[in-house]
């Protein structure tokens, strides 16, 4: 399994809606924290959609991608036809053979028979090109609903993106779900995090810690799915709480990326990393 850094590890750089710092993260930064790290493996997630760059920037990206010897993912959020056959054209064109999708979007919550039959009308092209394609465990559906789906293609060419804490989301624990899931997983998320008593003892939050640090048993995990088979990539991504000030966020998120690194990459030794 090959460990590998997101556009969601560097969420705040790279910006959310309501907090959007003066010079995001792009593309190229992203593939030189990689670099810096000496880690081989970059996932762009929805938050740096990228359909929506320039043809110039794409080429520039891959060339860089290619120069620097650094594989990469591609993902997306709602599942339709057309943003699937997009992104299937994208994975392509970049070479990936790893592409997530959260199934929903804003407005769009679609049913199983729905998603299940979108997946099946994409299925000769993803078999075709051996794309594999990745359902990233979301905050709607059950950990029995994405086993469901999975049963009813039934394809090697589609299975999870198993994140570590989104079930939560749904009312899940994490055994729970890894009992379930594991045995589909094909890119597993990982995502450190804490749970802690408010100070008036009304409720519990849930927030990000660095790997390692929180309450995410990685060994475990990792025994977990290993076994299967199916899982070649994981890759780090951080709920990291933030600061009052966006900058000191960032730098926050970044001591965050370096320790968890740091952490983690004892647990993928089998793999050797380029040259920095």
């Amino acid at each position: 399994m090959q460990l590998g850094i997101s556009t969601y590890t560097y969420g705040w750089a790279v910006g959310v809606p309501e907090s959007m710092p003066a010079h995001p993260m792009t593309e190229l930064h992203l593939l030189a924290k990689a670099r810096d790290f000496g880690l081989g493996l970059v996932q762009f997630g929805d938050n740096l959609p990228l359909h929506q760059l320039s043809e110039e920037r794409l080429a520039f990206f891959a060339q860089q991608a290619a120069d620097w010897e650094i594989t990469l993912e591609l993902g997306a959020r709602k599942l339709t036809d057309e943003h699937l056959q997009l992104y299937l054209s994208l994975a392509q064109r970049f070479n990936t053979r790893m592409l997530r999708f959260v199934i929903d979007g804003p407005g769009y919550e679609p049913s199983l028979d729905e998603i299940t039959g979108i997946i099946k009308n994409q299925l000769p092209q993803l078999e075709g090109a051996k794309i594999t394609l990745g359902l990233e465990n979301h905050d709607r559906l059950k950990a029995r609903e994405f086993a469901r789906i999975m049963e009813a293609i039934s394809s090697p060419y589609v299975g999870i993106c198993l994140d570590s804490v989104n079930s939560m989301g749904a009312g899940e624990g994490l055994e729970q779900i890894v009992d379930t899931l594991c045995p589909y997983t094909v890119n597993l998320h990982i995502k450190d995090f804490g749970i802690q008593r408010l100070p008036h003892l009304m409720g519990f939050q849930i927030d990000g810690r660095p790997a390692g640090q929180g309450m995410l048993n990685v060994p475990w995990l990792l025994s977990k799915i290993t076994p299967f088979g199916r899982c070649k990539t994981a890759i780090l991504e951080q709920w990291v709480v933030p600061e009052k000030d966006i900058y000191d966020t960032i730098r926050k998120e970044g001591t965050w990326a370096a320790q968890s690194i740091s952490y983690l990459k004892p647990f993928f030794e089998t793999y050797t990393y380029p040259k920095t």
